[in-house]
């Protein structure tokens, strides 16, 4: 068993958000869900499908409600990150992978 040593240096708050992930080596975005969030990165899930390996650069589209939107002038807050974790343990169970996510 490998022991997980903790990296984070911000709080994270718990966040159920949509979200889509623009993957470049896919040329397509996948829809997932954001489970956690803070100044300096996500964990989102995934489907399994989503051809995602740590080290890639991807794009992250949170999108905005109306109202927010109005007033942001946008409606979406868009991040780039680089992938820095791939959890396949719920694979089976959910269809569903976990990705952490450093935003740059």
């Amino acid at each position: 068993m490998q022991a997980l040593i903790e990296q984070r240096k911000d709080s994270r708050n718990v966040v159920s958000w949509p979200v889509s992930v623009w993957i470049p080596e896919a040329n397509r975005f996948f829809h997932g869900r954001s489970c956690n969030v803070s100044k300096t990165g996500v964990f989102i899930t995934l489907p399994v499908t989503a051809p995602i390996r740590p080290g890639y650069i991807v794009e992250i589209n949170f999108p905005r409600t109306m109202a927010l939107a109005k007033e942001k002038g946008q409606f979406a807050r868009i991040k780039s990150g680089k992938v820095v974790r791939v959890d396949r343990k719920n694979l089976l169970e959910n269809a569903q992978i976990g990705v952490g996510i450093a935003f740059e």
